[in-house]
């Protein structure tokens, strides 16, 4: 991965770009003076010492004292995991003391984005306490695999529909309805996803920014939704059946 990925990445750790950098060439260079580090990143010098006294603050450098002051990088692992248990905690305090908010249950929501769309069916699949209806194309389904693991292992019901048996849950004690050719036809990038007969997700999902999916916990919409995905299912069984009596 070239540096630019890897600053990227740092940057979802609450590092500034110029911090990310720094932290970058201290992780590959070792420790080094502020005077080192503005000569080997072409920062300027003030930048560079405001980014190292951020990157200290932030967990992601120590200081060594000496005659002159130098900077080591925390080891990845350990920057990584402070700042998620941060963000966890920060997590539990949001949810205590935050005013509830109902508004999702009463109107359509568009989520937009790719990863937007992805992140919310996870959070919608580890919210799940009853059972789970997902309809997909099986490399995505193969995408949430260890989602629907997790869900298999809680007892939770789990009831997917797709063109073929997804292999990341050969051995998942999951019910699994296979749709023919035709049935597929028109279907490849759609997602249709029922969480308890309460939260419905549904859209086209091609993998980029213009992805757009609907969320809707609406009681009637939700109720037409299951029994449109009901009656595929028991449409996939009779063509089941037909095929074997043939």
């Amino acid at each position: 991965m070239e540096d630019s990925g890897f600053i990227d990445k740092l940057i979802m750790f609450g590092l500034t770009r110029q911090e990310a950098a720094i932290y970058l060439s201290l992780v590959k260079y070792g420790s080094m003076t502020g005077y080192e580090v503005a000569k080997q990143t072409g920062i300027s010098r003030s930048n560079v010492y405001n980014a190292l006294a951020g990157l200290s603050v932030k967990g992601a450098a120590y200081v060594i004292e000496g005659n002159a002051s130098r900077y080591t990088a925390v080891a990845a692992e350990e920057f990584c995991d402070n700042h998620i248990r941060l963000l966890q905690e920060t997590k539990s305090w949001l949810q205590r003391t935050l005013p509830r908010n109902n508004d999702s249950r009463e109107g359509y929501i568009t989520v937009e984005g790719y990863r937007h769309i992805v992140d919310k069916i996870h959070h919608m699949l580890l919210s799940a306490g009853q059972r789970v209806y997902l309809s997909a194309a099986s490399h995505f389904i193969d995408s949430l695999a260890k989602d629907i693991a997790a869900l298999v292992k809680k007892e939770i019901k789990v009831v997917l529909i797709t063109e073929k048996q997804p292999g990341r849950l050969v051995d998942q004690d999951i019910t699994l309805y296979l749709y023919d050719e035709i049935m597929q036809e028109g279907r490849e990038n759609q997602i249709r996803l029922i969480i308890d007969s309460s939260f419905v997700l549904t859209g086209d999902v091609l993998g980029n920014e213009a992805d757009a999916c609907l969320y809707c916990a609406q009681r009637n919409f939700v109720t037409v939704f299951k029994e449109a995905m009901r009656n595929e299912i028991r449409l996939i069984e009779l063509q089941t059946n037909n095929n074997l009596n043939k």
